[in-house]
């Protein structure tokens, strides 16, 4: 029982600790926020969608999108216009020259974002289903029951910890030039991931 926990936890820190499109995002809009309540829509949109891929990695039903190559290809495309599009946006946005009320984005747009770094990152999915997915297999019952819930307690406690560590660091930065280059940083990050997908999408093709 107590393997089963701490082999969760540790499994959910490996997946979620490497810098991502969906932590920079994350991190982007707690420092861009003028109070950290505004950034609890990205929070709990990324945490919600983590927990749905994790308990459908676990279920087995996720392994099915990727059965279907069409459904797989769409997926894809979808992605990469979402990420090449919100790298543009926040690359284009001037939080020195702007009032952070300005510049934050809005809830809308925060879900509609977090959905999509979320949920059509083939990379996210797939490491979701070949990590979590599979080790799930090994315990059953109640030990599969906590090795979940320990993934997705981590998956929370991991975005709430990086908006407010954003949100610390907006507050600090008077001038706005630590919030334009985090912007910078996010971008060219959320756009490597769409070159990746962009590859993969190339090899489906």
């Amino acid at each position: 029982m107590f393997t089963a926990v701490v082999h969760g936890i540790l499994l959910a820190l490996g997946l979620i600790l490497p810098l991502g499109a969906q932590n920079v995002f994350v991190f982007n809009q707690g420092a861009s926020q003028p109070k950290f309540r505004g950034a609890i829509p990205v929070i709990v949109t990324a945490a919600c969608c983590d927990s749905l891929l994790i308990l459908l990695a676990v279920l087995g039903v996720s392994v099915v999108v990727f059965t279907i190559p069409a459904l797989q290809t769409a997926i894809f495309v979808i992605g990469l216009a979402f990420l090449l599009y919100m790298g543009w946006s926040i690359w284009k946005s001037k939080p020195a020259k702007l009032d952070r009320r300005e510049a934050a984005m809005s809830p809308k747009k925060q879900i509609m974002f977090a959905l999509s770094v979320s949920l059509l990152n083939p990379h996210a999915i797939l490491d979701t289903i070949g990590v979590i997915g599979t080790s799930s297999l090994s315990y059953s019952g109640v030990d599969k029951l906590l090795f979940t819930v320990s993934t997705i307690a981590v998956s929370w406690i991991w975005f709430f910890a990086l908006a407010f560590a954003g949100k610390k660091v907006g507050d600090a930065d008077t001038g706005g030039k630590i919030l334009t280059a985090i912007n910078k940083i996010s971008a060219l990050v959320i756009w490597g991931v769409a070159v990746y997908i962009a590859l993969k999408l190339f090899h489906l093709v």
